[in-house]
């Protein structure tokens, strides 16, 4: 799952250009930014707080695609086309998010090619990472990517070392992310723990020695 950003765009600046058609609210995990299915006719900004997208298959199955943070944009398909959305938003814990409606948007967009191309290449530069967290799911371990996700939560990779306190966030939700059942999650956990990798002082804290059980072969 993603949560790294391109670093040579900022969201904010395109909010600078819309006129109108914009609103923030507050959200919790209790309430979806949006659901599979709904009407696609707006792009969400998060101010702060996480989101995670998943998409549920004909059968029920359900499957966590992207963990998008503060900076990031949801729901852009729309401006491409896209009818009825293809997942399913839903926050991790308390965020704050803009509401684009789509006109608007696309007339921002349109009225400054050079911000919009920046803008193309974001979406592409996100899309490519989310691209890997997929490989990811597929050929890496369950403890493997445990650990990716602890060190994406963590912020680790960003300019600043001061956010490596994860917010809260359930073992069944870990679980739920990288595939598998709350029991491994809880194992893995454990294992980390003694290894020094995480510690628990009221809230999750993630090292960078962590970092070791994601590149060691």
């Amino acid at each position: 799952m993603t949560k790294t950003k391109a670093q040579a765009f900022d969201g904010r600046s395109l909010l600078a250009k819309i006129n109108g058609g914009k609103s923030t609210a507050k959200y919790t995990s209790r309430r979806a930014v949006f659901r599979q299915g709904d009407a696609a006719d707006s792009i969400f900004y998060v101010e702060s707080g996480e989101v995670k997208l998943t998409v549920v298959s004909k059968r029920g199955k359900e499957a966590v695609v992207a963990i998008l943070g503060a900076g990031d944009f949801l729901g852009e398909a729309c401006l491409a086309g896209e009818v009825r959305r293809m997942a399913t938003a839903t926050p991790l814990s308390e965020c704050v998010i803009v509401r684009l409606d789509k006109a608007p948007a696309i007339r921002a967009l349109h009225d400054d090619p050079a911000f919009s191309e920046r803008f193309l290449a974001y979406l592409l530069s996100r899309n490519i990472r989310i691209q890997e967290d997929l490989v990811d799911q597929l050929f890496n371990s369950s403890e493997k990517r445990l650990a990716r996700v602890l060190l994406m939560l963590a912020s680790f990779g960003k300019e600043s070392e001061s956010d490596r306190v994860i917010a809260k966030i359930s073992q069944e939700t870990l679980a739920e992310m990288i595939g598998t059942t709350r029991s491994r999650v809880n194992y893995f956990m454990n294992k980390f723990r003694k290894l020094g990798f995480i510690r628990y002082n009221g809230n999750l804290e993630v090292d960078r020695s962590l970092l070791s059980a994601v590149l060691h072969d």
